[in-house]
């Protein structure tokens, strides 16, 4: 029984596995006709991503290019902006330095002219002041030409007040102030005023002959003219034999 059944399961396994090695064939079949199209396909479906990854990289690189440039476009741009911004400013510091520069000799100008100015009416003052002065010395001088003390206290005043004119004519000196010596000197109309011209023998025509009221500097300026004689040419003889009208026109003042 046994055996039997064995035959049994033997003779229905024998058609199986005829039909599994048929169904190998068709399959080995079916793969090698589809095998070449299918290899197609796949190629090329290998292939597309390698086109799309190298599009991909390619606008990568021109995104990066573009992005490169507007930023080295927007780098220019702004040295650009800070160059002019510092050429503005150093205008503006020149123009500054400049204005102060004026200012400042325009101070020193100012300061210079103040003191000028303030020199120049200081020495006014002072040539005022020592003109008035001069009319008290003018007084001693003629009083010690005119006053001839006889008695004893007569001698004792004209001491004392020609101490006093005496100490007066130390603090002039001491102030710059010194007296003209015109006698014999050519008129100067600078130094000297022309009060009377005379004919004379003696003296050059245009000489000073005499000083009728002294002239003082104060450094190297006049203080006050001297009032003076001038000497003028000496008279023909026919003039000379007029008499008394011509000894009348020997003397002219002059203005």
């Amino acid at each position: 029984m046994i055996d039997e059944q064995k035959q049994q399961d033997s003779m229905n396994n024998e058609p199986n596995q005829d039909q599994q090695t048929e169904s190998s064939e068709s399959l080995e079949k079916e793969t090698a006709a589809a095998t070449p199209q299918e290899t197609e396909v796949v190629a090329e479906q290998d292939s597309v991503p390698e086109v799309e990854t190298q599009s991909v990289s390619e606008d990568d690189n021109s995104q990066q290019q573009s992005t490169d440039t507007t930023s080295t476009e927007e780098l220019q741009a702004e040295i650009q902006n800070l160059k002019q911004k510092l050429e503005q400013e150093a205008q503006q510091r020149e123009t500054v330095t400049a204005q102060a520069k004026r200012l400042a000799a325009d101070f020193e100008n100012f300061r210079r002219r103040s003191e000028a100015q303030k020199e120049e009416i200081k020495q006014n003052e002072k040539r005022e002041t020592l003109t008035k002065i001069l009319e008290i010395v003018d007084n001693f001088e003629r009083a010690r030409s005119q006053i001839k003390p006889e008695t004893e206290g007569e001698k004792n005043i004209h001491k004392s007040y020609q101490g006093l004119y005496k100490q007066l004519v130390e603090s002039l000196k001491s102030l710059g102030v010194s007296k003209m010596r015109p006698e014999g000197e050519p008129f100067d109309p600078y130094y000297h005023e022309a009060m009377m011209r005379e004919p004379s023998n003696e003296y050059p025509e245009g000489t000073v002959i005499e000083e009728l009221r002294a002239g003082y500097m104060i450094g190297d300026s006049v203080l006050r003219h001297a009032m003076v004689k001038v000497a003028a040419a000496p008279e023909s003889s026919g003039e000379e034999e007029n008499g008394e009208s011509e000894k009348n026109n020997s003397e002219e003042e002059l203005a």
